[in-house]
Formats: C-alpha cells, structure tokens, sequence
C-alpha cells in the first residue's frame, strides 16, 4: 500500500465559538483546507508549529510520545481544533512537530468520523458507507 492522502479542513474552534456569541464574525475564523497523509500509525492530529500559528492554537500540554523514527520525548499539544472531511467532523487537539513536513490525520480522528482507509484505492472512505454511523457497544 503506498500513501493515502485526503483533503480536510482544520477550524480554530475558539474562533468558533467566538461566533456563536457574536464577538466575532464567521468569516474571522481561523482555518485552513489542506490535502494531509492519513497516518493510522499516528494517534491524533499532527501539526507543524506554522499550522498551528496559521490556526492561532493554543497550547494546551505536553503529552509523550515517540516518532516512526523511535525518538521519545514529550510533545506539545495545540487546540482544540476542529477537523472537516467532507460532511463529517470531530474536535481535538493536535500534536505540534515544529519541523514537521506533512499534517498527518491520525487514528483517533478517522475512527471519531468513522472513516477508514481503503487500501486498494488507496483513499479515505466513511466505514458504514456514506452514512456516518457510531456502534456502541454495551448492555443496554
């Protein structure tokens, strides 16, 4: 399989939200739509620290971590951010690599937006089909 990539929107949600009670206008937010590497290896969102000043971020803690690489150290993390495929939508916070090249959509996300990589078209798609659905699992 070789990379799969996909287009998604990131959105300030302080920005957003700022809307909502209008002390800004909607078209103030923050946000940026990039064609991103889909990482299944990656637990969340990876930023570089330009997408994150782009987005106006904050930080919000450190979390450890270790690269593909095996480097371990302690990462800062940025948000909350709202991430955009198509029709489906999560909010999160990002890991910030200072020098990384690509955005990575990470695991969390995809599963939160329940999409999955299909690997023979090498493409992005929703699990359940078009319709995003959420299985919950329980004694109910």
């Amino acid at each position: 399989m070789g990379l799969v990539k996909t287009k998604i929107t990131l959105k300030n949600v302080k920005d957003i939200f700022k809307v909502e009670i209008g002390l800004l206008p909607e078209h103030k937010v923050r946000q940026m739509t990039e064609t991103v590497l889909v990482d299944t290896g990656a637990w969340t969102l990876v930023i570089n620290e330009t997408t994150r000043e782009k987005l106006g971020l904050d930080y919000t803690g450190k979390s450890p971590g270790t690269l593909a690489d095996g480097k371990k150290s302690k990462y800062n993390m940025a948000g909350p951010v709202e991430v955009l495929w198509k029709d489906r939508h999560v909010i999160c916070e990002a890991v910030v690599l200072p020098e990384a090249k690509d955005i990575l959509l990470g695991a969390i996300p995809l599963e939160a937006m329940d999409l999955i990589v299909n690997p023979g078209k090498q493409e992005v798609v929703g699990a359940h089909g078009d319709q995003m659905m959420h299985i919950i699992y329980g004694n109910l």
